[in-house]
């Protein structure tokens, strides 16, 4: 029993399994707010201009079963506009997180005698040790 409870610690406190897990949290915390400013923001913005939809109601009726093509269509539409939000989202916290500074690119010339890169303020070169004369 106590190797069958180090074997599950092993596992669920290894590097990947914990990582998944805040993902899957904040994957759900993202939902609930992609999920309202698709349901509060966008959809009653889009009936403004569109006017209302309700897409609902469409259904085609074929002996007993009924295909709700209207459903579908909404989803569809929910689908898009989620996706759209995601992304926006997701852009302007790529945007928010700092870029890494480049190194300032050092300034370099040729080696004399070796044709050897050499630092612009060398004075020997480190390829051939020859004397470099200044410019």
């Amino acid at each position: 029993m106590k190797k069958l409870i180090n074997e599950f610690k092993e596992f669920a406190f290894r590097g990947n399994v914990l990582d998944m897990a805040i993902g899957i949290m904040i994957g759900g915390a993202i939902t609930a707010i992609v999920t309202s400013l698709v349901g509060d923001i966008f959809m009653p913005v889009i009936g403004l201009i569109v006017g209302k939809i309700d897409f609902s109601g469409l259904a085609v009726t074929i002996g007993d079963a009924t295909i709700a093509y209207g459903n579908f269509i909404t989803a569809v539409i929910n689908f898009f506009l989620m996706a759209l939000c995601i992304f926006l989202v997701l852009k302007v916290l790529v945007k928010m997180k700092k870029p890494k500074k480049e190194e300032p690119k050092k300034e370099a010339r040729k080696c004399p005698y070796c044709f050897g890169e050499v630092h612009d303020e060398a004075t020997k070169c480190m390829h051939c040790g020859s004397d470099i004369p200044r410019e």
